[in-house]
């Protein structure tokens, strides 16, 4: 006999929630990497881990949200400690090896196909972990097609994610894909949701248990879930007062290294010309303080001998070029 499933037991309370904690962990996380790629940037490893650590956290706190919502009518569902904190510790590590290589390497098409599709990944394992962690009086089948089709939202928004990272400047560009990041993170959560199904073993047992104890996954997830807000919350407090950010990107930005040629000066500049040539083509002028002065060209007398290749004056002009930072 199947159960009963009802993945929003509270209404769009669970939904709501989880989706606001998936955009925070997902604003966080890029503004880390924003810090690293596009300014200068000091602590580069501590940055780039803090921004990994809360988009695994957040990623982690949105699904386990939303399966606060999760029930079945006939049986009670718990869940394992030791594999819930272990579905923690993958999204934190597998999301850093990506975030790590794209932070590293930049938007090059290598690294975000590596990055993304580790990072995806992850999240799928992650979700797919904690659904494994569930303990009820029944055994969960999955619909291979839309467990596939939820593996490919999270490979494209991983990469997608990661691409924003290290592209997207400015405060509210990065904001706008943390929302569109969230926003596929819940739903790739939501489509796995949609693929299972629970078969129960013994359904007279099993009604007698839910309605003895079918609150036991709430009070199990609320407290573990309380250390990972905590620490978004210090993540956030660390972001939201760096000096760099808070300057933008016009004053923390890496400074450009190139330097510019300025061509300046209102002096006039003469040109000592080897050879019979006309006198026409030789002008030169330049403005000096708002003025318009030529500067005639200047003809060796005609018992000097003309100088030879590779002597002072052979088709050099003395003038003076000034260059500026």
């Amino acid at each position: 006999m199947n159960g009963t499933i009802d993945g929003f037991s509270y209404g769009l309370v669970t939904p709501v929630a989880a989706y606001v904690m998936a955009c925070v962990g997902s604003a966080l996380g890029l503004r880390c990497v924003v810090r690293t790629v596009h300014h200068e940037p000091g602590w580069r490893l501590g940055w780039l881990a803090l921004g990994a650590s809360a988009l695994g956290c957040g990623i982690w706190t949105m699904h386990f949200i939303a399966m606060t919502g999760f029930s079945v009518a006939e049986t009670p569902v718990t869940y394992d400690i030791p594999l819930t904190v272990l579905s923690l510790a993958v999204a934190i590590v597998v999301v850093s090896a990506g975030v790590f290589i794209v932070g590293h390497r930049g938007a090059t098409r290598a690294a975000l196909t590596v990055g993304g599709s580790i990072t995806g990944l992850g999240v799928a394992m992650m979700h797919y972990l904690g659904m494994f962690a569930m303990q009820l009086n029944g055994e969960l089948h999955y619909n291979v097609l839309t467990v596939t089709l939820s593996v490919i939202i999270a490979l494209v928004a991983a990469t997608a994610a990661l691409w924003a990272a290290v592209s997207v400047r400015g405060f509210l560009p990065t904001l706008g894909a943390s929302l569109v990041m969230g926003l596929a993170v819940t739903g790739m959560h939501y489509t796995g949701m949609a693929a299972v199904s629970v078969h129960l073993h013994n359904t007279i047992h099993s009604t007698v248990e839910s309605a003895a104890g079918g609150q036991e996954g709430t009070s199990l997830l609320l407290p573990m879930l309380l250390g990972p807000i905590i620490f978004l919350i210090i993540a956030a407090a660390i972001v939201m007062f760096d000096p760099v950010l808070i300057l933008g990107d016009g004053n923390g930005s890496k400074k450009s290294t190139g330097r510019s040629k300025v061509v300046a000066r209102g002096n006039t500049m003469p040109v000592h010309v080897a050879g019979n040539q006309d006198s026409s083509a030789l002008s030169h002028t330049t403005p000096q303080g708002g003025q318009w002065a030529s500067a005639a060209p200047q003809w060796p007398a005609a018992e000097e001998p003309a100088p030879q290749y590779g002597e002072p004056g052979a088709g050099a002009s003395y003038g003076a070029r000034y260059e500026g930072e």
